[in-house]
């Protein structure tokens, strides 16, 4: 790739006159040798993929095997039709969608990895919720898709996307990174714009532990899809209205780097610490290993 920062990314685009996914698609082909139109298809693969999770966590039973999760994206779906989030109808289904995506990949349903499993959420929720919102076509999004690709490109490069790594800040602070980007430049905004929710987005989840209960990518990692879903909505409407991160983005990511490599590895995936280790964690772990899967 021409770049390896945010910025040289922003600059690349602005230079070029090209929004942040059309000069992802062109490094990508340069890259990989493959043509535009086949690594188009392919994301667009994706992006079904993702709404199909969606439509799957909103209507189907999603309990997972371990019985701690399910069904909670239906809920907040439920509860956004009937009543008045406090968040705004937008934000309680990017987080009804998000969770959804989430029970899925906990029952063993189909999901992409964006930018990995127990963040796989986020970037659907805020997406297909968008797209019904404003009425944008599959093509739009298969775009923006691209443009957060960049945004994680950069992010997992420079510092790390791996809860084992750095800690949950890694997956679902990189996911709401990616996502905030992205739905900038969706909504007309500036490369420099989308780097700058990018690393609003961040810093929002500097130092989040990886805790999961049981060692399952459940608890708390679905609820916290549903978080940064609304997260990265909040984040793109700062910077569309002019707020920039004072720490450039790229600082940001060198940051959680930092952050990660610090913390300690009872709270980087090893259920060893956190909310795994509370008095009820270390009940469902016990009953956990008890029952017969």
């Amino acid at each position: 790739m021409r770049f390896k920062t945010l910025s040289e990314l922003a600059s690349l685009a602005q230079a070029e006159n090209k929004p942040i996914s059309r000069l992802m698609i062109e490094e990508q082909a340069r890259e990989s040798g493959e043509s535009e139109d086949v690594i188009i298809a392919r994301m667009a693969s994706y992006y079904g993929i993702m709404k199909e999770a969606v439509a799957k966590g909103l209507s189907e039973d999603t309990t997972s095997r371990s019985g701690l999760t399910g069904n909670d994206g239906k809920r907040v779906n439920r509860f956004a039709g009937e009543e008045q989030p406090s968040v705004g109808q937008d934000a309680a289904k990017a987080m009804a969608y998000a969770l959804s995506v989430s029970e899925v990949n906990a029952s063993m349903g189909r999901i992409v990895a964006t930018p990995t499993a127990g963040s796989c959420g986020v970037i659907p929720g805020v997406f297909v919720s968008a797209q019904e919102r404003f009425g944008w076509k599959d093509d739009d999004l298969v775009n923006g898709l691209f443009c957060a690709g960049a945004i994680g490109h950069v992010i997992a490069n420079r510092s790390f996307i791996s809860g084992a790594e750095g800690g949950c800040q890694a997956e679902i602070g990189s996911a709401v990174a990616m996502a905030a980007g992205a739905l900038v430049e969706l909504r007309g905004g500036t490369p420099e714009q989308s780097m700058h929710a990018a690393g609003l987005a961040l810093k929002n989840s500097l130092g989040l532990i990886c805790d999961p209960v049981g060692g399952l990518v459940e608890v708390p990692c679905i609820v916290r899809n549903g978080f940064g879903a609304v997260t990265a909505l909040a984040a793109a409407d700062m910077a569309m209205a002019g707020v920039r991160s004072v720490i450039p983005s790229d600082e940001v990511i060198d940051v959680m780097l930092e952050v990660g490599r610090a913390m300690p590895e009872k709270h980087r995936e090893t259920a060893k610490g956190g909310l795994a280790q509370t008095p009820t964690g270390k009940a469902i772990m016990q009953k956990l290993n008890r029952q017969p899967f």
